[in-house]
């Protein structure tokens, strides 16, 4: 398995990184709203026979 971030082969102390160099990258892009989990533009309905919502 290679690096996401920089291609090096991985480091079983750091998988799927590197190093703790590009391990911190990655936690940067995620602070820093680089990756995004997409949003569902659909609101959940509840229908109106579920026991657990009365």
């Amino acid at each position: 398995m290679s690096c996401p971030i920089c291609s090096k082969p991985s480091d079983d102390k750091y998988r799927p990184f590197c190093s703790k160099r590009c391990a911190d990258v990655d936690l940067a892009r995620w602070f820093n709203e680089s990756y995004a989990v997409p949003a569902s533009d659909e609101t959940p309905t509840i229908p109106d026979d579920d026991p657990t919502q009365h």
